[in-house]
């Protein structure tokens, strides 16, 4: 950071992080990243990142993302439920990668990502 205006753009870019993890309304779609010492040993930050980043970059204002405790299931993680209408999809070993399809397919288009989700693992 050399200026102001890097200090200004770093503060809108959080704030737009936090907006994203407000609580939620009805019609919202929640994402909730697990973020228990599992998952974070497992590379879920970047996963977090990357969901906070994409729906960031795509302007969905009515995906909400949170995180979540460890759900007891360790070998699988890193570990996201999306809930969409009540509906739970429950995504496994998860990367960055992974976020941006399933963003794109799931989040935006209404497609599940079969391949990532629970119960799929190889």
């Amino acid at each position: 950071m050399k200026n102001l205006a890097e200090l200004a753009a770093i503060r809108d870019k959080m704030k737009n992080q936090i907006n994203n993890r407000e609580v939620e309304k009805d019609g919202d779609i929640v994402i909730k990243v697990g973020m228990a010492t599992c998952g974070i040993a497992a590379g879920a930050r970047p996963v977090m990142t990357a969901f906070l980043e994409e729906i960031s970059k795509r302007g969905l204002k009515h995906v909400k993302i949170t995180q979540t405790g460890c759900v007891g299931m360790c070998r699988l993680e890193p570990m996201a439920d999306i809930f969409v209408n009540g509906e739970k999809v429950t995504y496994i070993k998860l990367t960055p990668e992974k976020v941006a399809k399933i963003v794109a397919e799931h989040i935006v288009n209404g497609n599940i990502c079969t391949e990532y989700v629970i119960g799929k693992e190889n």
